[in-house]
């Protein structure tokens, strides 16, 4: 219980991240169809890059801050974040139906669980057994819930693994990049200077459209693509620099297990807004994802500093 009484403002602003994040499939999809994978994709990033940029010039006059931003988080997790939007979006625009997206989309949620397991390994966070159940629970979940339709399975998964590997290669990709991503932002980043979000989405933006030059596409603007695109961008935005603050400066270990949490909260916002109407096995989900989220950030307790080795000690400090 005193966990849950000691969240921070930086923590809270990790979950309401996965709050945000919860309307991107929903969005994306509508958007895609108008625009494409790649023109859906530079837009909304381009937007949030836009919204980024008024709001630091707004607030600090000058992007000298930029400049002063550690080299290692500048470029290594810059690197991480390109590469995650990037694979996702393609890996998204390589799926041959519907049934792919979602099984997609459950490779791509396996990032919170690579964020707490990789966090062993990179932060020198300790583990009891209990990370074990956690993780399988939270996963059965996800599965759960993204295929609470009858006609994605197991069995399918594994036939279009073989007709199509690029594009859940793709996915399984963007869930590695994430977690490497979240945890290196935290041991690389200063949680005292801000973060590059705003490099990052502008670069993910300008990367979408390169590509776009040898992928070619036929877009379709109306007013709703428009609005979806303004109201997604800005979340978009919102959602990557409370993210990236919330690992850098937050209860990392929390937020990340909470994230399990976000293929329940976008499935239900997808079958609202798209009109889908979910099965039972949403609800099913939502108890083990709940279980396993628990189990997973409860195994899991923060490194002593004082007994990391040096190099890790300075850059976690």
């Amino acid at each position: 219980m005193q966990k849950f009484l000691s969240l921070d403002r930086n923590t809270l602003l990790g979950l309401v991240a996965i709050l945000l994040w919860s309307s991107t499939v929903a969005l994306a999809r509508s958007i895609s169809e108008s625009l494409g994978p790649l023109a859906a994709g530079s837009s909304v990033y381009l937007t949030a890059g836009s919204f980024l940029t008024a709001y630091t010039f707004w607030k600090e006059r000058s992007f000298k801050r930029l400049q002063s931003l550690p080299r290692k988080y500048v470029y290594g997790c810059g690197a991480l974040f390109l590469l995650y939007t990037t694979a996702l979006f393609l890996a998204l625009g390589f799926a041959e139906n519907r049934s792919q997206t979602i099984e997609i989309g459950l490779l791509n949620y396996l990032w919170p669980a690579f964020t707490i397991l990789f966090s062993l390994p990179i932060l020198g966070n300790k583990a009891s057994l209990w990370l074990i159940p956690g993780t399988l629970l939270a996963l059965l979940g996800v599965f759960l819930v993204l295929t609470h339709e009858t006609t994605v399975s197991w069995a399918s998964l594994l036939t279009n693994l073989t007709s199509n590997p690029w594009a859940y290669g793709l996915g399984f990709l963007a869930a590695i990049s994430w977690g490497l991503y979240s945890n290196l932002a935290r041991r690389w980043g200063d949680a005292n200077s801000g973060g590059a979000v705003l490099l990052f989405t502008l670069g993910s933006g300008v990367t979408f459209l390169l590509i776009g030059f040898f992928w070619r596409e036929t877009s379709a603007w109306n007013l709703k693509t428009v609005a979806e695109v303004a109201f997604l961008g800005l979340a978009t935005a919102l959602a990557y620099v409370f993210w990236d603050l919330s690992m850098r400066a937050g209860k990392m270990v929390f937020v990340a297990a909470s994230s399990y949490l976000t293929p329940l909260f976008s499935t239900i916002v997808s079958c609202l807004y798209l009109g889908v109407r979910p099965g039972p096995g949403l609800w099913l989900g939502c108890a083990v994802i709940i279980a396993g989220s628990f189990l997973s950030w409860l195994s899991v307790h923060p490194a002593d500093v004082r007994k990391l080795p040096e190099e890790m000690r300075q850059e976690i400090s």
